[in-house]
């Protein structure tokens, strides 16, 4: 049976379903990890998403009080995302010769 090229999901950027095709071509990936590779991919997406709100509306919006301003929601998603992206890619372990930045959990202990 010949084997079918993996499609990325239709709703990531044309750029993040680049990256989610090359990792698919590149990795031998179980049907979990393409679930995990999918969540990193929206988290990029979204952090995206967020930056570019941040650069049309700027950082800073005007505040409930007058005169008074306050941080861009968008800010705590982007910041949100990519943390979610990065722990994601870890979490599939694409860095390939990365050195772990924590020590391994302890089977048994939580």
């Amino acid at each position: 049976m010949p084997e079918t090229k993996p499609r990325a999901p239709s709703h990531l950027r044309p750029d993040t379903a680049k990256w989610w095709l090359e990792v698919v071509s590149d990795f031998e990936l179980e049907p979990h990890h393409v679930k995990l590779l999918t969540l990193a991919a929206e988290a990029l997406d979204r952090a995206t998403q967020a930056r570019e709100a941040i650069k049309k509306d700027g950082a800073y919006l005007p505040g409930r009080y007058e005169g008074s301003i306050r941080a861009h929601p968008a800010i705590g998603v982007e910041r949100d995302s990519r943390l979610a992206f990065a722990r994601l890619v870890r979490e599939l372990g694409l860095d390939g010769d990365a050195q772990p930045s924590r020590p391994p959990r302890i089977a048994g202990r939580y």
